[in-house]
This record gives C-alpha cells, sequence and structure tokens, in this order.
C-alpha cells in the first residue's frame, strides 16, 4: 500500500554535545524520518544560516517543511509530520 502523504523536507540544525539534539535524532530514527543534519559547531555557513532564520544561537533548530520549531517539541513535531506523540 502506498503513503499518499509525502515526507515534508525535515533539517535539524544541532551541535554534537546537545542532549536535546541527539534526542530529536533518535526520536526522527525511530519514526523512519528522513533528515539532514547540519553540525552547527562546524559548518559556519549553516550557523549563520540558522541564527538568520531563527535570531539566536540555541540549538536544536528544527526545520520541517516551512515550519522552524526551536528545542526538542515531540507534539509539535509529530503534529507537522503527522505522527502520534
Amino acid at each position: 500500500m502506498e503513503s499518499t502523504t509525502q515526507q515534508k523536507t525535515v533539517a535539524i540544525y544541532s551541535t554534537p554535545t546537545c542532549h536535546f539534539c541527539q534526542m530529536a535524532k533518535e526520536y526522527f530514527a525511530e519514526n523512519n524520518i528522513q533528515f539532514v543534519n547540519y553540525d552547527v559547531s562546524k559548518d559556519l555557513e549553516r550557523r549563520q544560516e540558522m541564527f538568520d532564520i531563527t535570531s539566536q544561537m540555541g540549538v536544536p533548530v528544527i526545520v520541517i517543511g516551512d515550519d522552524v520549531i526551536i528545542g526538542f517539541d515531540r507534539e509539535k513535531i509529530a503534529e507537522l509530520l503527522g505522527l502520534k506523540a
């Protein structure tokens, strides 16, 4: 049976030492959500991009389609991706 919903593009701006970043990535993996990870501790262009989007330097910043989530908000992520929270 084919899925009728196409997955939205998911990106996470994170650092290797961020506990909530790791939780978010594990949540995506558990739910078979493909995502792109940007390590803003090393990638200065992506760090600036994250700052331009949010006007702050806190991680994680999760972008789902056109929606931006600052922090690991499991309920909001589930809502935007059509998952059970």
